[in-house]
């Protein structure tokens, strides 16, 4: 299951691990859009289906989980990669109600997610679960502290999952995927607020890098990145993982 799987990185990984064989469950707030993307993705010889879901709502992603389990039999991958930026803003000009919408999603959604999905994957003694973090989870940016605090949140949420999970046969991994081609970075752009607002649009990856990266940690090279984050903006990584 692929949560924020409407467009971007989500849509991007959800097609990848479909191409690799994966059954895939596209998780989103944007129906329509998940419809269409299932839809393209079943018609070239994949099998997926598109749940309505808001990360942010539990009873939601449960759910979700639920239907997921019930359509094919297991969840073996969680991506949980729904995340908002929105809006950007100094903390002495933001609105705590919009501050906290992006917690409730960028953090909460993580957790969520992990709560939702780990019952699954402990009961077969196996799962991975990929949260989608950012160099932000580590360092301080003007106009980003709601972000900047989540992706600190779903990192040490990395950390304590694969603590409590890491010996039951559950891996969990972070992946920062640095500056990505997506509409997020559209929107940093037209905020004007620090340095990567003023980053070139041709040094963003395409969000289909992300894609094949998060199939290349479902594998066992997965391994040495869990409880931590795996940087793509590491070459080594990249080569790695086939992404030249």
């Amino acid at each position: 299951m692929v949560t924020g799987a409407s467009r971007g990185i989500g849509e991007a990984a959800a097609r990848s691990l479909a191409r690799y064989g994966a059954k895939v469950a596209l998780a989103a707030r944007s129906g329509d859009d998940i419809e269409r993307i299932a839809a393209d993705i079943n018609e070239n010889g994949g099998e997926a289906i598109a749940i309505t879901c808001n990360v942010a709502d539990y009873r939601d992603v449960e759910s979700s989980i639920a239907q997921c389990v019930e359509t094919f039999g297991t969840i073996d991958i969680l991506v949980n990669n729904a995340g908002v930026i929105e809006p950007i803003t100094r903390i002495e000009a933001s609105d705590p109600d919009a501050w906290g919408t992006v917690i409730d999603v960028n953090v909460k959604g993580v957790y969520h997610g992990l709560r939702a999905a780990a019952p699954h994957m402990l009961e077969k003694g196996a799962g991975t679960i990929i949260n989608i973090s950012s160099g932000a989870a580590t360092g301080a940016l003007e106009g980003w502290s709601h972000y900047c605090s989540s992706k600190a949140a779903a990192l040490s949420l990395t950390r304590c999952g694969e603590k409590e999970f890491g010996e039951k046969g559950l891996r969990v991994i972070g992946l920062s995927p640095g500056t990505v081609a997506t509409q997020m970075q559209v929107d940093i752009k037209a905020s004007g607020i620090n340095p990567v607002s003023q980053l070139d649009p041709s040094v963003h990856i395409p969000a289909e890098w992300v894609g094949e990266a998060i199939c290349w940690l479902s594998t066992e090279a997965g391994d040495t990145y869990r409880g931590i984050d795996c940087s793509l903006r590491d070459e080594d990584v990249r080569k790695a993982a086939g992404l030249v």
